[in-house]
């Protein structure tokens, strides 16, 4: 076999049409080898002998595409000095963007021994690993182009890729739970009728299943367990794992892209799956242990901020290059639009505390690539100081816990609630409007893959996670739930319809409030897990979307009975949304009548139910659970863009959060007829003619519903 010296850059397996090159960085090991794999199980080792700052490298002429391959690096195995090479380890190559098989777990894929963990395991881990794949880089996007659609106009799905499509009776079967899948028409159709802009996708890096859940029968199905941060997971591929998961991924971007959608990818930059000491020695973990992991003061161990047993070193020159360059290849090279980074906090560690100014914020905000995508936070981790909702820098978004934690206390009937309430509704200026950030940087939503589904937070007072194999002990305890009467299914008419009522609620409100609205998927069909609120680990009928019978004129397995209504509500609350700017604005309201727009009446005025505007003691009364807020479509100061004025119809928000039905007055000089246009606690809850209400009239409101009237503009 010719082997050249080949170059330094870029690191990974590059074939450019002739051969590949290879480049691997370490400078923990003395000697690498790189094992090109036959399908027999033979293996040829090449010694990568040229060497540029670390980086170890060889050009191979005629290795092609679909190639495996894996490293073996040579060196210390001192754990007391945090050193963990071991040549016995196939290791995956940090940079592969392709990997093909999966782990079979046993002793031989870990560095020790388990009844013996000082002492070092030489098992060959090869036959037991999976491996790295070259492959062909080229694709013919045609004329694909990225929606770039502006924040005040998205509205997020997020989903798992399996777990959306794999119930679909429109989808043939070899098809479901795959990328493909997504790439369907039957998919689109339904994202594009909702009114959704883009898909955010739980983690398609390419994971791991836990050894521990995989004893249990369990697997890792959300997908928080990276090992490879430049490969597409390969089990959602339908067409197979040697990079043909590359091209059915692009396939599916480019499918949504035509359909104007854009993809978010849910990241996982804050760990890998190599776990603490006691984990396995898959890649980073045997190349370079303390270039890659944080380290406690006996190196020995792993700090851990991330509840997974590792985190990566952030101030690691190598670590952030990692990071850069793949969220540069998965925008260029696979054309997604945006990253929701999990438990983002970790990312700002550079030593203990979250420091908003680190290293690795510097690199995003001056990257002309990865700057100019969506980048939206999940700001918290598990550590000291995590929770930092509110504490991002400006060219960030947020998943707003706090908007999600307030919602749901005031729709179960929690005292004190109405004027943090208010201020989630109108985009959460306490917490963004210091920095310079607009309304938009609230990723506001009720629910995600994390906890309940909405119909199971209107039906469950407790988790019930006992599934998961750990004796319902994991999972939040703390839901900000209430099943309104009964815990689980129930029969009683009385208590269904007001979790349909509840959920119709919860819609309404995340449409209505400023900010970015985003749904999980299948909460406009009523999913439920069955009251399991960390159903991490079930790939299963619990987690997959049980699409309503009929979808794609097949029978389905959802429940079309009595929440069968929802799927419309949803639709119309977010066309309602679409249709009208004064729901999305791009700037905080002022309070008070807006310069240049010819309305002597305030941008937003709060009113108590007997229609009089609310003073402070109406917002401190600790009992208080209603109120109306009226919307001023004259008076909307940001410009359009093309400078032009923007104005709307007014709307009226009449919103009754108490348990007993209310009469509301309709205001007074703020418009002297109104249309209803929404009311949840209709059995028509979006009538087509709504009746119509003068100024000063009263308007009773069942127990716990929302209505919205609208004055023409």
């Amino acid at each position: 076999m010719q082997v050249w010296p080949g170059q330094a850059y870029p690191l990974g397996a590059t074939y450019d049409g002739a051969g590949t090159n290879f480049a691997v960085f370490t400078e923990a090991a003395h000697r690498v080898e790189l094992c090109l794999l036959d399908d027999d199980g033979s293996e040829t080792a090449v010694e990568l002998r040229e060497t540029d700052a670390f980086v170890r490298h060889a050009y191979l002429p005629g290795v092609m595409p679909g190639q495996r391959y894996g490293f073996r690096a040579h060196g210390p195995y001192a754990p007391e000095r945090g050193l963990r090479c071991n040549s016995a380890k196939l290791l995956l190559d940090p940079y592969a963007r392709a990997i093909s098989g999966s782990v079979t777990w046993g002793e031989e894929v870990y560095g020790y021994h388990f009844g013996a963990p000082e002492k070092r395991n030489d098992l060959d881990s090869a036959p037991h690993m999976m491996t790295s794949v070259v492959v062909n880089p080229y694709f013919d996007w045609g004329d694909d182009r990225r929606p770039r659609t502006e924040y005040h106009h998205t509205v997020i799905y997020e989903a798992h890729v399996k777990g959306l499509t794999m119930r679909h009776p429109g989808l043939p079967e070899e098809l479901r739970g795959t990328y493909a899948a997504l790439a369907h028409p039957a998919i689109i159709e339904h994202l594009t009728e909702l009114g959704v802009t883009a898909l955010e996708l739980m983690p398609v890096h390419q994971f791991v299943n836990d050894h521990r859940l995989a004893d249990m029968g369990l697997s890792n199905y959300w997908g928080y367990n990276t090992i490879g941060f430049f490969a597409p997971h390969n089990a959602y591929a339908s067409w197979g794992d040697r990079g043909q998961q590359v091209l059915e991924f692009k396939s599916a971007v480019r499918a949504l892209h035509d359909a104007g959608i854009e993809v978010i990818l849910d990241v996982v930059y804050n760990h890998t799956a190599e776990g603490n000491h006691l984990g396995p020695t898959l890649s980073f973990k045997g190349l370079d242990n303390p270039s890659y992991y944080r380290l406690t003061d006996d190196p020995r161990y792993y700090m851990d901020t991330t509840g997974t047993g590792n985190s990566l070193l952030m101030r690691s020159p190598h670590v952030l290059q990692l990071i850069m360059d793949s969220l540069r290849y998965w925008v260029t090279e696979m054309h997604v639009d945006g990253f929701r980074f999990d438990l983002a906090a970790t990312l700002a560690r550079q030593f203990h505390e979250v420091d908003r100014l680190s290293s690795f914020f510097d690199l995003v905000q001056q990257d002309p690539v990865v700057s100019q995508v969506k980048l939206i936070a999940e700001p918290w981790d598990v550590g000291e100081g995590g929770y930092q909702v509110g504490n991002f820098p400006p060219l960030w978004t947020e998943w707003n816990g706090k908007y999600r934690d307030t919602v749901r206390d005031l729709w179960r009937g929690e005292p004190r609630t109405l004027a943090e309430f208010a201020s989630r509704l109108t985009g959460s200026s306490d917490l963004y409007q210091d920095d310079g950030r607009r309304p938009l940087a609230s990723i506001n939503f009720v629910t995600c893959h994390d906890g309940f589904t909405m119909r199971d937070l209107v039906s469950y007072n407790e988790k019930h996670n006992d599934a998961n194999g750990e004796d319902n002990r994991d999972g939040e305890s703390h839901n900000r739930s209430w099943n309104c009467g009964a815990e689980g299914e129930t029969d009683d008419p009385g208590v269904t319809a007001l979790r349909f009522r509840q959920m119709r609620n919860l819609i309404a409100t995340l449409m209505l409030s400023q900010g970015v609205p985003m749904l999980s998927h299948g909460d406009e069909f009523a999913r439920t897990q069955g009251g399991n609120n960390n159903a991490y680990c079930q790939d299963n009928e619990v987690s997959w979307v049980p699409w309503p019978s009929g979808a794609d004129g097949d029978e389905g397995d959802g429940d079309g009975g009595v929440f069968g209504d929802l799927l419309e509500f949803t639709r119309a609350m977010v066309w309602l949304r679409k249709d009208h700017p004064v729901f999305r604005r791009r700037r905080f309201f002022h309070g008070r009548p807006v310069e240049g727009t010819h309305d002597e009446l305030s941008d937003i005025a709060w009113f108590t139910p007997e229609g009089r505007e609310m003073v402070q003691r109406d917002w401190d009364s600790s009992q208080a659970g209603a109120l109306s807020v009226f919307l001023n479509g004259n008076a909307i100061s940001e410009p359009g863009p093309r400078g032009e004025r923007i104005s709307d119809a007014s709307f009226l928000l009449m919103v009754n959060a108490s348990a007993q039905p209310l009469e509301f007055v309709v205001p007074v000089n703020h418009g002297p007829q109104w249309q209803m246009v929404v009311d949840t606690g209709r059995e028509d809850a979006v009538p087509v003619d709504g009746p119509k209400v003068a100024a000063g009239e009263r308007v009773e409101l069942v127990d716990r519903s929302l209505v919205v009237f609208r004055r023409p503009a």
